[in-house]
């Protein structure tokens, strides 16, 4: 596997450039690129877990966006990349990760859902971020969601948060949970107006009619 880390990072350090850049240059074909899948997600296994490069990283990623829609990938991923949430520590990888732990949540909702709860409750703002924004992610990118009641349980806890990055998680996705749920949502948003900050606020009204963020913004104000 020596080999293969290196023939990795050879020809990571040789890309410059933005992130279309480096997704493009992703599907390069390595020595290893033909073995099954679990052959090669351990070898970006050993890439995320030794390197604190974020490019590195980025492409372990890129990885898993071109397999999770292979029959049985994402259940064979959860159990491996469950534990690259531990050396999260800025926002970009954070929802690079959501983006499968979120699709990974549609196929084992226990098995996700009863860690995004322990995460809920961690230390770590990134997991506390995590948490929320795994929830839903973009829930235009699935057919399926959790109900809105297991939503509320884990945005709930993290209103009164004080990390300015997971407040805006928060308000990402409060505003999804809004476009899943409107009826349910609303009522919400009237009931918790005071503990939702100024932060989660702003991200979280984007989708709504003129005539609703009027309302809430009155709310606010009285």
């Amino acid at each position: 596997m020596k080999n293969q880390w290196q023939e990795v990072v050879q020809h990571i350090k040789g890309i410059s450039g933005n992130v279309p850049t480096h997704r493009r240059a992703s599907k390069h074909i390595y020595s290893f690129s033909k073995n099954a899948f679990e052959q090669q997600l351990a070898i970006w296994d050993q890439v995320w877990r030794n390197s604190d490069d974020f490019w590195m990283r980025a492409h372990a990623v890129f990885f898993l966006e071109r397999n999770m829609n292979k029959p049985g990938a994402l259940q064979a991923i959860w159990p491996v990349i469950v534990k690259w949430q531990d050396q999260v520590d800025d926002w970009p990888l954070c929802d690079a990760l959501a983006k499968i732990y979120t699709k990974t949540l549609v196929v084992a909702p226990a098995k996700v859902y009863t860690q995004l709860k322990k995460w809920n409750k961690d230390h770590d703002p990134w997991k506390r971020r995590q948490s929320v924004v795994s929830l839903l992610y973009y829930s235009r990118t699935k057919k399926t969601h959790l109900p809105f009641n297991k939503i509320e349980k884990l945005v709930t806890p993290l209103l009164p948060d004080k990390e300015y990055y997971v407040q805006k998680g928060v308000g990402w996705t409060l505003r999804e949970m809004y476009t899943v749920y409107p009826k349910e949502s609303f009522p919400y948003f009237i009931k918790h107006i005071k503990s939702i900050s100024s932060i989660a606020f702003t991200i979280a009204i984007e989708k709504m009619s003129a005539r609703q963020k009027i309302q809430l913004k009155a709310f606010r104000k009285k």
